[in-house]
């Protein structure tokens, strides 16, 4: 059976107010996934993530946090990106895991990739009531999230040609490793070899894209190794 996307409004915690769109797919009553965007929206890449881990027996959850706005250039997600409300989007990744446990998921994880690797940290610091996060190659700055405040265990995935330099590149990668261990923070952090940053978009249209914006080649066994960490850890944590 063909995996669709549903489209529902969240009402933002502690603030009526304040309503976006999320992106939701797989079975109700499965553990929840908060599913974090990069940089450039809700695109078909986020969306492929999404309904990848939903395939994987997950219920996956996208909030809109562009609010509808998708970034097709290098400079338009660039200026989406530096517009974003921070704090906010933490906010929403909030009203996002309290949604999917108040429609049945019984424990919540994040997940998130680039911009939303860097979320998905400042959730296992600032976000209440989940269990488990994946961050893939991104850091929050530090008046964000300090990391070594998790409050839930932390897997991140890194590649070693990554050249974003106090986001993502391998220095901040063995940096965030050396943190959480010394914290004493359940964790795991993986460095993959001749992979640069993005790695994980395997469409043939992501892969394109990375390819005109100068990341490093495509190397699907780096993809898959890293998808089966991912599941390996939150079958511990959430299943």
């Amino acid at each position: 059976m063909a995996l669709i996307l549903e489209k529902v409004k969240i009402v933002r915690n502690g603030d009526g107010k304040i309503e976006f769109d999320a992106y939701v797919v797989g079975k109700e009553g499965a553990p929840g996934i908060v599913v974090i965007q990069e940089w450039w929206g809700i695109d078909f890449e986020i969306k492929k993530h999404a309904t990848d881990i939903a395939s994987k027996g997950y219920r996956a959850l996208i909030p809109d946090l562009y609010r509808g706005k998708v970034g097709l250039e290098v400079a338009e997600a660039q200026h989406l990106s530096q517009g974003l409300d921070w704090p906010g989007a933490v906010a929403d990744i909030a009203a996002s895991a309290k949604w999917l446990k108040e429609h049945g998921s019984p424990k919540v994880g994040v997940t998130g990739f680039c911009m939303g690797g860097a979320l998905t940290l400042a959730s296992a610091v600032r976000v209440p009531g989940i269990d488990a996060v994946v961050a893939f190659y991104g850091t929050p700055p530090p008046q964000l999230a300090d990391p070594t405040e998790s409050k839930v265990p932390v897997q991140a995935h890194f590649g070693e040609e990554d050249t974003m330099k106090g986001l993502s590149d391998k220095e901040t990668a063995k940096a965030l490793e050396e943190k959480l261990k010394k914290a004493n923070i359940p964790s795991e952090v993986y460095i993959y070899p001749k992979v640069g940053h993005a790695f994980m978009n395997s469409s043939p249209e992501g892969i394109e894209r990375n390819k005109a914006v100068g990341f490093r080649e495509h190397h699907q066994e780096a993809v898959n190794l890293a998808w089966s960490r991912f599941e390996s850890w939150f079958a511990k944590y959430l299943q």
